[in-house]
């Protein structure tokens, strides 16, 4: 099972569009993983959705710590369209969050890289909006189009440029050292004492020791309160496999997890839990409030014992063996995706001399099938026990000696039994202790403030001998100089169902742990240096036409796999393979020999030490979970672990002794790989894997095989080093877009004033006191929604909608609203600022912008701090967006072929062909809800897509929310200078209407379809889908369910006979009443039900059948649009997959026969709250509350839908979770469903032709390493 540590999915540690590729495969990022070369040395405060192009933070520098978001905003149902019409079916990840604790386990090893895959210089994305459109081309569709990493969910671009508006050292870095630039009177001696020195370490983190030898971390944290994280890592994973163990590892968390008596005692309290392997690792975790309303107790103590009886007392029943046998025989054969085969390829390639390349915490088939309970019992019994473990707790704990109690209460006698006395050693945890194990007292580091050890030293360890197993070294051949006969020749994987073609160089060395100032310095260092890089490729190229699809460089440590990897991967079209690599390695080198300039210094790092600033004011607000993964991640690679506060205050003391120079020195040596290539000097790759198709489409002829050598290879490497390079010049970047005289014009020409925000009122601001919400209205008609909140220290948010979307684009433009949304993206550019200086405008200021476009909506969202007039440079940008968009020909072309080349992927995608097919069917081929086609895309022009984007730029067409730490005049004052000056109309502008959308008629032979693929192995997945109401209660018939609602009676409310008190019942039948005629009675109703349908799908499907590994039940509730649907998705063999499909469908069609209990309705509710209180302090999710308050398309969206959303989903019955129920149209002629199978002979008579191969946009087969290195959240 490989699982992802956390089931939290609802953070991200860091503003997710410049992180370092992350070594951690799982889809709720939790565990220790890469950590990028600018080493995770503090967690930063949780921020939800933004992915941006412009910006970057110093915690992307120090932490790869990332946790993406669900949607929760309004009760939703995390909604299928939001991540692609496809439904890839990696967001069932996300729907472990909030299921209960039986369903919850449930592993990773095929998605893991949606966390793993942070990239450093990462995904070179060419522009300065990202594109998000979720629909149909998510953000990390097109932009991992051939990229080494496919399932990233909101992947981003890499570290974007952080450059400052001077090329002159800026005054606030100045100010704020202690040390001089320039002081020639510090002495060479007095600055390397500095820098030998330690590094501060976390002064709330309490570390100990029992006797047993079982090490523990406890970390006050209040964010979210009453929670608490407990984390049992066993240091055991796929890498001490026996050869004929391969998978053990993995089998005994299932098992272990799943079998657990304790754990499910703890579905009724609220509490989540999860757990996966990976090659050294395995984490058992619960996610768990402190105390339950039913109960005052503590629940700490039940929480530890489950994780006692999970790790070192699993019962191993013969009938839990075998269902947890079936389970991973499934999870395997549904991970084999070409995503994770091409992951397999790279690992076995960089790590050809140790067993990484070999030991995939998966296992192998034929292995899995033959292991009964007393072989597991037996690999059990030589790992698991208490001093090859680590207990990690963080969260709202106040009393740190009762906790240290607790622990030692619950654990203190494990594994003392008939044990003898053994002094501790290292040794216990072979060679990779260094990387793996936390540094604690006897054996840890004790420099920490607040490392005890309740015990002796001498008594420290109490176990077997026998099972005091030594884990063999794990041996490494590193990147040195040599000569070029020692290399290893470019290797090459070549199958149908790539797309694209990618490149992979790596470069391999031992991990530098960051533990003192000199330390951090050269992570600094790295970290200006590289960046550097990205921002040139991305300026250099992006004007005009490159020959590659992205190029990224990666420069990450990872404690899976024991070392600090290099990797530039190149991705670009087949034909233009030689000149994308030319162009990448000849960036390098220019990079190597000259290095970056003094601006590009200056730039760079006073814009990490502002963000720096930023995250230390947010010390207060970052979460558990976010703080647990930084801590395990930091031990693991030996990092010194500081709070954000210490963070800041020794990278400013760092920052003042910096020099171009040693800037320039440190950087080359981490490219001469590259740069220097072929030489005796170099040091030799670790190795080089392309990623190949065997055949490629060629206009006008078709489809061509591909051919392609290792000496073609090293040929392009090499005359791409002998081309001609200059150097650098330096760029000017504008301090401001709209000018004090512009504005000042501005305002003078258009006036702008508030209006009362709807007719019903005469006052021009409505404040709602109890949500701290401010409605207002502009002169110009568009209105604007915000909230002052101090969640986030000197931070900001900010979101425009636009109504309209994919919905309204016309038969003969389909595809004119993604493509323009794209070609704006692309483009980049506004007024007379090219896009480069937009994007160094951005980066000075610290902004993140991101554009989206879905089937309802036009998105365009900003995060921003208040240092500096953050705020009022994102409003200019808004405002300069809105008025003076450029449009480019030369970007509408790259929009064009990017959905081009990703409609001629699709047939290779078993999940996309087969969803695409199901949704042709069910809407009746209407291809505004799936990817434009070749001949749509081609009668696309470049005035029509400006045309079908502009268009919908309408004032009370649009929305702005903003929510920050901003005082009410700065914000208002901004709203009126920047939005209000935004035209009130355009030429030729009319409001957009969509044209009806139509459900295919019963009977039709299309409801029950098939895809097959041909592949070298088996696979098969299927999909389930029909008709639902819209969030508000409208259906696509124009019914209003909220006419039927006024007749239903409401006498029989199902009170418990205790409560016979007549004002309980009427005090009850009063919510029962405001419930149902309240707007978001079915949007809450609906997510309940989602709840307790997925719920079942895993006890009934997964668990008792056996039929699939993973399963889940998805909503779509439209906002503007008045129709929704849900889908099933379900993975599983092509032999059992027509079972699962109708196990599902009975499942789906059983609530009437099956009734839905009143637990089943309690922790549905508990789930949805507890996510509601866990995320209600974050920004970004007061957006998503904010959404279409003022949208005159969604009329029944009022404060309302905010201030009772917890009393609404209190007040929730079983009566109204049917009425809802009653809604979903699940009979025979309504459903429709697609099976895909996989296979050398999967289905003779075809499928997977062209024109029936479109879904969800998610981009060429990438490259990445992650998808092997740990398995899936069990549940």
């Amino acid at each position: 099972m490989a699982g992802s540590a956390s089931v939290v999915g609802c953070v991200a540690v860091v503003h997710p569009q410049l992180r370092w590729s992350s070594f951690r495969e799982d889809s709720h990022r939790r565990t220790p993983s890469r950590c990028s070369n600018l080493i995770a040395l503090r967690p930063s405060p949780s921020s939800r959705s933004f992915t941006c192009s412009t910006s970057t933070t110093f915690q992307s520098i120090l932490s790869s710590q990332t946790r993406w978001p669900c949607e929760v905003g309004n009760g939703r149902s995390r909604s299928l369209k939001k991540k692609s019409c496809c439904w890839s079916h990696y967001t069932s990840k996300e729907q472990v969050i909030e299921a209960p604790l039986s369903k919850q386990h449930k592993c990773i090893s095929c998605f893991l890289n949606h966390c793993r895959n942070r990239s450093s210089i990462n995904k070179f994305v060419p522009r300065v909006f990202s594109d998000k459109s979720t629909f149909p081309l998510l953000k990390h569709t097109l932009d991992n189009v051939s990229v080494k990493r496919l399932h990233v969910l909101n992947a981003t671009v890499g570290p974007d440029e952080p450059h400052a508006a001077s090329t002159a050292w800026p005054d606030s870095i100045l100010e704020k050292q202690g040390l001089d630039l320039v002081d020639p009177e510090i002495g060479k001696a007095e600055l390397e004492r500095f820098l030998s020195s330690e590094l501060p370490s976390h002064p709330k983190l309490y570390r100990g020791q029992l006797k047993n030898g079982l090490r523990y971390l406890i970390l006050p944290n209040k964010v979210p309160p009453n929670r608490f994280e407990a984390h049992m890592e066993v240091h055991v994973g796929s890498i001490d496999e026996e050869d004929d163990e391969q998978g053990i590892a993995h089998m005994i968390e299932h098992v272990a997890f799943l079998g657990s008596k304790k754990r499910e005692k703890l579905l009724g309290t609220g509490a989540r839990s999860n757990a996966y392997t990976d090659f050294h690792h395995t984490v058992f975790h619960i996610h768990s409030p402190t105390s339950t309303k039913d109960s005052d107790g503590d629940l700490l103590p039940s929480v530890l014992d489950a994780l006692n009886e999970i790790a070192f007392q699993p019962k191993f029943l013969a009938s839990r063996v075998e269902k947890e046998r079936r389970a991973i025989l499934s999870e395997l054969q549904m991970m084999n995706t070409i995503e994770y085969r091409v992951d397999c390829q790279l690992l076995q390639h960089l790590h050809s001399e140790n067993k990484l390349s070999e030991r995939f915490p998966i296992g192998l088939e034929e292995q899995i099938k033959k292991w009964d309970a007393d072989k597991i019992r037996k690999f059990h019994e030589r790992w698991y026990f208490p001093a090859n473990a680590t207990l990690y707790i963080v969260g709202d704990i106040d009393n740190i000696s009762k906790t240290v109690y607790q622990i030692e209460a619950i654990f203190g006698q494990t594994g003392m039994e008939n044990e003898t006395a053994t002094a501790p050693t290292p040794s216990a945890f072979g060679a990779m202790a260094s990387f793996l194990v936390p540094k604690l007292s006897v054996g840890l580091a004790g420099s920490l403030s607040h490392d005890k050890s309740p015990i002796p030293v001498d008594q420290s360890k109490f176990i077997k001998k026998e099972r005091h197993a030594v884990r063999p070294p794990v041996m490494h051949n590193w990147s040195l100089p040599g000569s070029n006969e020692n290399m290893n020749s470019p290797q090459i994987f070549q199958h149908e169902l790539l797309q694209n073609f990618s490149i992979n160089m790596f470069c391999k060395i031992p991990v530098n742990k960051v533990q003192t100032y000199g330390d951090l310095r050269n992570v600094l260092m790295k970290r200006i240096f590289l960046s550097a890089l990205h921002f040139r490729i991305n300026t250099r190229y992006k004007s005009s036409n490159p020959p590659f699809t992205s190029i990224e460089l990666d420069h990450s440590d990872s404690g899976r796999e024991g070392c600090t990897v290099t990797t530039l991967t190149v991705t670009a079209e087949p034909k233009n393979w030689q000149s994308a690599i030319k162009v990448a390695v000849q960036e390098v080198r220019r990079l190597k020999e000259f290095g970056v300039t003094k601006g590009e210094l200056a730039r760079y790092l006073d814009a990490l030490l502002k963000d720096s600033e930023q995250l230390a004011a947010m010390i207060d607000n970052v979460s558990s979970v976010d703080n647990l993964d930084f801590i395990m991640e930091s031990d693991a690679l030996g990092h010194t672990v500081m709070d954000q506060r210490q963070g800041h205050e020794s990278l400013v003391s760092v920052a003042g002794t910096v020099t171009l120079e040693e800037v320039n020195s440190t950087g080359a040596k981490v490219l001469e790989f590259i740069s220097d290539f072929g030489k005796a000097t170099a040091p030799l790759p670790a190795a080089i894997v392309a990623c190949v198709p065997t055949k490629v489409h060629i206009e006008g002829i078709g489809e061509v095989e591909f051919k392609i050598s290792p000496g073609e290879i090293t040929a392009a490497i090499k005359a791409g080093l002998e081309e001609p390079i200059e150097a650098e010049p330096e760029l000017e970047v504008p301090k401001e877009l709209i000018s004090s005289s512009q504005l000042q014009k501005l305002r003078v020409e258009r006036n702008p004033s508030f209006i009362p925000p709807s007719p019903e009122v005469n006052i021009t601001k409505v404040h709602d006191k109890e949500t701290g919400i401010t409605q207002l209205r502009l002169s110009n008609g568009i209105p604007v929604n915000y909230k002052i909140s101090r969640s986030e220290a000197r931070g900001g948010v900010m979101r425009l909608i636009v109504g309209g979307g994919r919905a309204v684009e016309t038969f003969e433009s389909r595809g004119a609203v993604v493509v323009g949304v794209r070609t704006l993206s692309e483009g980049g550019r506004v007024g007379n600022f090219s896009r480069e200086q937009v994007e160094l405008f951005c980066v000075n200021h610290l902004i993140n912008c991101s554009l989206e476009s879905n089937e309802e909506f036009i998105c365009m969202e900003f995060r921003f701090t208040l240092r500096d007039n953050g705020m009022r440079a994102a409003f200019q940008l808004l405002h300069m967006v809105l008025e003076h968009s450029v449009w480019l020909d030369d970007a509408f072309d790259r929009a064009r072929q990017l959905y081009l080349s990703y409609y001629r992927s699709i047939p290779k995608s078993l999940e996309r062909a087969t969803a695409h097919k199901l949704m042709l069917a069910m809407l009746n081929g209407d291809e505004r809800f799936v990817e434009p086609s070749p001949k749509s895309l081609q009668s696309l022009t470049l005035e029509s897509v400006k045309d079908a984007v502009m268009n919908q730029f309408v004032g009370h067409n649009m929305e702005v929310s903003v929510v920050g730490d901003f005082s009410e005049e700065d914000i208002e004052s901004s709203i009126l200078d920047y939005l209000g000056t935004v035209r009130a109309t355009r030429d030729s502008q009319i409001e957009q209407q969509p044209s009806p959308i139509m459900f295919r008629s019963y009977p039709s032979d299309l409801q029950f379809q098939q895809v097959f693929l041909k592949d070298t192995d088996e696979r098969a997945c299927a999909y389930i889908a029909g008709p639902a109401p819209n969030r508000w209660g409208f259906t696509i018939e124009g019914k209003d369910l909220f006419e039927s609602l006024n007749s239903i009676s409401i006498d029989n409310d199902e009170e418990p006979q205790s409560e016979s008190h007549s004002e309980m019942k009427s005090c009850r039948k009063d919510l029962l009443r405001k419930l149902r005629s309240h707007p978001l009675f079915f949007g809450i109703t609906m997510g309940l039900l989602a709840e307790i349908i997925n719920s079942r799908l895993f006890t009934t499907v997964r668990d008792s059948l056996g039929l699939t590994y993973d399963v889940s039940f998805e909503l779509s509730l439209f906002d503007r649009l008045k129709l929704g649907w849900y889908v099933i998705s379900v993975t599983s063999t092509p032999g059992k997959v027509y079972k699962a499909v109708d196990a599902c469908k009975n499942v789906l069609r059983g609530l009437h026969s099956s009734k839905i209990a009143q637990r089943e309705l309690d922790r549905a509710k508990r789930t949805l709250l507890m996510r509601h209180e866990a995320e209600i302090k974050a920004n970004a999710y007061w957006l998503g509350l904010l959404a279409h308050l003022q949208a005159s398309a969604v009329p029944r969206k009022d404060i309302s839908c905010i201030k009772d959303l917890t009393l609404l989903y209190e007040a929730a019955t079983i009566e109204d979770i049917y009425l809802a129920y009653e809604q979903l149209k699940v009979d025979e002629s309504s459903l429709y469903s697609c099976i895909g199978i996989a296979g050398a002979q999967a289905g003779e008579e075809g499928s997977g032709e062209e024109d029936e191969s479109d879904e969800g946009l998610q981009g060429v087969i990438p490259a990445g390493r992650g998808l092997s290195t740990m398995t899936r959240p069990t549940t």
